[in-house]
């Protein structure tokens, strides 16, 4: 007897910073979404795919959910909140703090019109002992009812498989959505632009990663084999002179060291050797332009 295919929907729901999409990269086994320890940095909802033997999930990662002060603020917390309506499960992130954050007060009290079955996955569990742990599980089971409540470490992997497995009972029988070697819907030239953004995040100041913007204006391969060499060319948009300064840095050595992790993780991406070629131009308050948040992908 055929065993009945499952498959579903499941948003990764959670204020910044909680491990949304380092969770959801362990889940799929690649990086899809980029990671930073710097808040908002999913920017659109990312959609990855694991297919197994009988079931097909397909997650969706949300920007953080904060207090938005810019027009992309206000997509990035809609898209969130829209995610919610098209799952069939969602994975609430939360850390282990003794005290339950505002933020995650409001969205607790949001949950209150969703009939989706809500998990909570309780990250970073390396940094609490299990009595605090004990406390944060009796803190949130008393604030909603959550589906289960699962505490895991979305770095290590551990209980992840736990939290997997709680999911895959969650889903109803369904087709398989996407061909089963296929693990994001995501073009590659979205992907190639923010790892380039993740690799500006991780090296520069606190103060400029809100305002890039990366846009790949180029990507051709020079000849016809699968791994032909591949001209890439990506513009980083900035706010301020000031900050392309900075990007550039002194005789190009910012720019370099962005262009050189970069390379790594989109070669591993496109399986071929790439060119990689960044240019550094501003747009000042492209945050809240229409016409500019639109054409990098950031408005419906």
């Amino acid at each position: 007897m055929r065993t009945k295919f499952h498959s579903g929907f499941v948003t990764l729901l959670g204020r910044p910073n909680v491990g949304k999409s380092t969770l959801m990269n362990f889940f799929v086994g690649e990086k899809i979404s980029i990671v930073s320890n710097k808040p908002q940095t999913t920017r659109n909802k990312i959609r990855s795919i694991l297919t197994a033997e009988d079931y097909q999930i397909v997650f969706i990662d949300t920007p953080g959910i904060h207090r938005p002060t810019t027009k992309l603020g206000d997509f990035m917390v809609k898209s969130a909140n829209n995610a919610l309506n098209e799952a069939d499960a969602v994975i609430y992130m939360v850390e282990p703090r003794e005290k339950i954050h505002e933020n995650d007060k409001a969205i607790i009290e949001s949950f209150a019109n969703v009939k989706t079955p809500i998990f909570l996955g309780i990250n970073k569990v390396d940094t609490v002992d299990k009595p605090g742990l004990l406390k944060v599980i009796e803190l949130y089971g008393a604030a909603y009812p959550f589906k289960e409540i699962i505490p895991l470490s979305a770095l290590t992997g551990e209980n992840a498989q736990a939290l997997l497995s709680a999911i895959r009972k969650a889903l109803p029988e369904g087709p398989m959505y996407f061909p089963e070697d296929q693990i994001t819907d995501q073009p590659e030239r979205q992907i190639t632009a923010e790892i380039i953004r993740e690799k500006a995040l991780g090296f520069l100041q606190e103060e400029i990663p809100h305002g890039l913007a990366v846009e790949i204006t180029g990507m051709k391969p020079r000849g016809d084999a699968e791994d032909s060499l591949v001209d890439v060319s990506a513009t980083i948009f900035c706010e301020r002179e000031s900050h392309k300064a900075i990007v550039i840095g002194k005789n190009g050595t910012m720019l370099k060291k962005i262009g050189s992790a970069a390379r790594r993780d989109i070669e591993r991406l496109l399986g071929s050797p790439i060119f990689l070629e960044l240019w550094v131009k501003v747009k000042k308050n492209w945050r809240d332009n229409d016409f500019l948040l639109k054409n990098f992908g950031y408005k419906d």
